[in-house]
């Protein structure tokens, strides 16, 4: 919808009698991309890191000769380009003064703030729900997101995708963090890269739970412990997301330095202002900020069948 607030838009708001006003403003769920992505602030219209790889394994020094001398290597270029969000609304001053219940007009900016802090979260879930496939998104290397083809600059690739897909189960969140905790950089040296937390839609929600924070295995007859919990597997909890909409998708945020990034450029605000001419309300919302991924190892997942 779009265009100005008038006397036509709502006209039994002129009239009295009316018991209740509902469906323009709702209770919102509390701040998630925050969860999702390593927050930094920008003064400039966009932001670059630059991937520089590091040294391999020290040669054999045979006696009486001199050393190897290893060499640097310019890698994976991510750029954040800053992107603008703007929404506003029209409100004619007859409106404004034939308008009977002053709590509509109230929560115009409640609901206009709404708005904005549920564009923020859908933006930074669209890089998860589009993770698997490169239609929308890829990282600097070409990739989807999650993908068991990423670049290495030196030569060959390296996998942040569960081998076989899966749905969330303890076998899986095992395997991947397997996986995770034998992460190699560029140079094929294994670095200190640990599951940190679990990322799951709501229809996992109870699933995570169960398999968390079960004192025993979950689902099994046997007396073994349930090594998730006992290890403290993902020490930065389970974190579920309502905006993710691939249902069977769950993903594991790492301590690598360089991962998930979010950008803002400029946080939110709201400004009002009146037409000379018409008298009309004028109010706009606006913000601008940039997401995306440096380093694929900062976030791993699966996408089940």
């Amino acid at each position: 919808m779009s265009g100005i607030i008038n006397t036509g838009t709502h006209p039994k708001l002129l009239w009295p009698g009316i018991h209740a006003i509902w469906g323009q403003i709702y209770n919102e769920h509390a701040t998630e991309y925050t969860d999702r992505f390593d927050i930094e602030t920008s003064d400039r219209a966009y932001e670059q890191d630059v991937q520089v790889t590091g040294f391999g394994l020290a040669p054999i020094k045979p006696e009486g000769q001199g050393p190897s001398y290893d060499s640097e290597a310019q890698g994976i270029i991510t750029t954040y380009v800053h992107i603008a969000y703007a929404l506003g609304y029209i409100v004619t001053h007859e409106e404004i003064k034939d308008n009977l219940y002053e709590q509509v007009s109230q929560r115009r900016v409640k609901a206009n703030a709404f708005s904005m802090n549920q564009t923020i979260e859908n933006v930074c879930a669209f890089l998860y729900n589009n993770a698997f496939n490169n239609t929308y998104f890829t990282t600097a290397d070409g990739r989807p997101l999650i993908d068991t083809a990423h670049v290495n600059v030196t030569g060959g690739t390296y996998s942040n995708a569960l081998a076989t897909p899966a749905d969330l189960s303890e076998a899986a969140l095992e395997d991947l963090s397997i996986q995770i905790m034998g992460t190699q950089n560029d140079r094929g040296l294994l670095v200190n890269i640990m599951p940190e937390s679990l990322h799951v839609t709501r229809q996992d929600w109870f699933n995570a739970n169960r398999i968390m924070k079960s004192v025993l295995q979950s689902n099994t007859a046997t007396n073994n412990i349930n090594v998730l919990k006992a290890t403290n597997a993902f020490p930065g909890g389970i974190k579920m997301n309502h905006y993710f909409t691939q249902p069977h998708a769950f993903f594991i945020r790492t301590n690598c330095p360089d991962g998930m990034r979010m950008f803002w450029r400029e946080k939110p605000s709201f400004e009002q202002d009146n037409d000379f001419d018409t008298k009309n309300a004028k109010a706009l919302s606006y913000m601008r900020f940039s997401v995306g991924c440096t380093d694929p190892r900062g976030i791993f997942g699966s996408n089940g069948p």
